[in-house]
């Protein structure tokens, strides 16, 4: 395409500076799809992690309540302090999940909000140049 496009010839017009900028403008998106995909993988794995903890957690608590004494009160205390527990650590991973994402986020942003400024800085040479 670039040996293509480099033959035409337009008055007052660069094509190879086109053409460059056109590539530099993908291979920032590929490096940004990159990255967000990155973090989706983490989020990915991380969520898998959790998962085989809750897994691992449930079977502890299980053994634990099935061996709780006959007592009701202390019973029903035992389950409010697990229940309490669980909600504590899904906020946990909850705020854990979202920071991944968040940064996963910012750092594709910054790959593209730094070809955005590098691709007006050309312009803005190119209409000088002229």
């Amino acid at each position: 395409m670039t040996k293509l496009f480099s033959d035409v010839k337009i008055p007052g017009f660069d094509m190879k500076a086109a053409m460059d900028a056109q590539r530099k403008n993908i291979e920032a998106l590929n490096a940004a799809n990159q990255a967000a995909v990155q973090g989706m993988q983490a989020v990915a794995q991380r969520q898998a992690e959790i998962l085989s903890q809750a897994v691992s957690e449930i079977s502890t608590i299980a053994q634990q309540l099935a061996s709780a004494s006959n007592n009701p009160q202390e019973l029903t205390s035992k389950q409010a302090e697990v229940a309490r527990k669980a909600f504590e650590q899904a906020l946990a991973n909850a705020r854990e999940l979202a920071e991944i994402v968040s940064k996963s986020n910012t750092e594709a942003f910054a790959i593209i909000n730094k070809r955005v400024s590098e691709s007006l800085q050309e312009l803005k040479a190119l209409v000088a140049n002229k």
